[in-house]
């Protein structure tokens, strides 16, 4: 049995507002959480990703009171990101309806707070984000990044994947650093080493431009979810068109149904 690809727009969010950069800088504005939120929805996503980008590097709380609103807004599952450092927040992120939480760079400096999270949560609602570049001295050739991208830790990501898998993650969520934004294609030596060293859901994220890109994530990368940005938010693609390329070339997904029909 094929297993069904989901398709998962994503939120990128500063000062309540939807932004999109390349590379995790030069930031611009993609539009309101809430009407990107249901356009999206209406438009065939599986879920949503809601990532507040610069909650981390400002030491702050993510914006759970804009999680909240697009949560209330629509009924696929969300799963919201940036600034999750305590069970506080994964506990406020799951109460502002946010199916799952995303851990990054807390989940690096405390494994342990990803052990108590799966332990309270469940291992179903946490997901570990994984920030990688390239650095041909690891054994996987990729080093995960925190604080948004910005700080090298000289672990080994697929490694670090795998202690995380260990601890009880339901899902891994790597993004290329070199790749976001850059519409030049996923990593896919990346999400393919995570996905099969750790057996978990493994979205794609960082560099669909293509829609051979969302194939190749599938076919090559071993990923179960395909995470954009760029290519939705400025109308590139719509959801229903990745669907109805993905379903042609033989990949099982939900198609949404026709409008008016």
């Amino acid at each position: 049995m094929k297993r069904t690809v989901s398709i998962m727009p994503c939120l990128d969010m500063r000062e309540g507002r939807v932004v999109k950069g390349i590379h995790f800088v030069d930031l611009v504005d993609a539009g309101d959480p809430v009407a990107c939120a249901t356009a999206y929805e209406a438009d065939g996503a599986d879920e949503l990703g809601f990532l507040d980008i610069t909650a981390t590097v400002e030491k702050r709380r993510t914006m759970f009171d804009v999680l909240r609103r697009v949560t209330s807004a629509v009924k696929i599952p969300v799963t919201v990101g940036g600034g999750i450092r305590s069970l506080a927040d994964v506990e406020s992120a799951l109460e502002a309806g946010a199916k799952k939480v995303s851990i990054s760079s807390a989940a690096f400096r405390d494994p342990a707070f990803v052990a108590e999270a799966v332990k309270r949560f469940g291992g179903k609602a946490i997901v570990v984000a994984i920030d990688a570049d390239r650095n041909a001295k690891l054994p996987s050739k990729r080093e995960v990044y925190i604080d948004g991208g910005r700080t090298p830790t000289g672990a080994d990501a697929v490694e670090f994947a795998k202690k995380m898998a260990d601890l009880g993650a339901g899902t891994m969520l790597p993004t290329s650093k070199l790749g976001d934004g850059s519409k030049r294609g996923y990593d896919l030596d990346l999400i393919r080493g995570i996905a099969d060293a750790t057996r978990l859901p493994t979205v794609a994220s960082g560099g669909a431009g293509k829609l051979i890109h969302f194939l190749e994530a599938v076919k090559e990368g071993h990923a179960s979810t395909l995470l954009a940005a760029s290519v939705f938010h400025f109308g590139i693609f719509t959801v229903r068109q990745v669907k109805a390329y993905l379903s042609g070339q033989g990949v099982a997904v939900h198609l949404p149904p026709v409008p008016g029909v």
